[in-house]
């Protein structure tokens, strides 16, 4: 009897699972590994902020104050429609001008000054403290001072003013002028004026101020004393300093 070969299937096996990369790389060779880093968020510094904001609200401050000022100026010129005040040398006499055996020179001057403020709504002070002074050239020939008084609206005063001096060494000064004499027949004087003042708006009186006035005379004559000194050039220049 014939052998019967029985030939019964094979199960297929599964292959083992091989992987991509061969075991025996390295890790290292499998390529750079991945780090991953924190995120940080910076915050600007809480000092920085403060100042910023300091800064801001002092420039505000100040922007404001300086529109309400100049707010305020608008209405007050529009309401009281400022000018300025005018001044005019108008006679000058002379009592005394002489050089003593000691060449100190005695001046004595008497000035006639018109003050004018041609404002409606306001008035001036005159106050203490005011310093009126005679020069030729750089030397001071005599001085004085102005009275206390009010001058109101619109109104003209007229001052009489007594100026005396003393100068030293006043030979040179006496041959000085007696040569501008010749040669111009005039001599140049200036006339310098600081008076402090207060100025009334209305019904409010405001913070003392100073006036301060420069006049350029020319003159025909001082050498000698004399009544009759004419003026013929006068020119006032008037200044306000706070």
């Amino acid at each position: 009897m014939s052998d019967h070969q029985r030939i019964h299937p094979a199960h297929d096996v599964e292959a083992p699972h091989r992987p991509l990369v061969p075991g025996n790389i390295a890790k290292s060779d499998r390529g750079p590994p991945r780090r991953t880093f924190p995120v940080i968020h910076s915050k600007p510094p809480k000092k920085r902020s403060c100042c910023c904001r300091f800064l801001c609200w002092t420039f505000s401050m100040l922007l404001i104050l300086i529109i309400a000022i100049a707010i305020t100026i608008g209405i007050l010129y529009l309401v009281f429609r400022p000018k300025l005040p005018k001044y005019s040398v108008d006679q000058l006499r002379i009592s005394q001008f002489n050089v003593s055996d000691n060449n100190n020179l005695y001046a004595s001057f008497n000035v006639t000054i018109t003050a004018r403020n041609p404002n409606k709504k306001i008035g001036i002070y005159y106050e203490g403290g005011s310093h009126i002074s005679a020069w030729y050239m750089d030397t001071q020939l005599c001085e004085g001072s102005l009275p206390k008084f009010y001058q109101g609206h619109r109104n003209t005063t007229v001052l009489d003013l007594p100026l005396t001096g003393q100068a030293q060494d006043a030979s040179g000064l006496q041959t000085r002028l007696q040569d501008q004499l010749q040669q111009t027949n005039n001599i140049p004087l200036n006339l310098k004026v600081n008076q402090p003042v207060r100025v009334k708006l209305g019904k409010l009186k405001l913070f003392k101020v100073k006036f301060r006035v420069r006049c350029r005379l020319v003159v025909d004559n001082i050498l000698g004393a004399s009544n009759d000194i004419r003026i013929s050039s006068s020119r006032c220049k008037f200044r306000l300093r706070l």
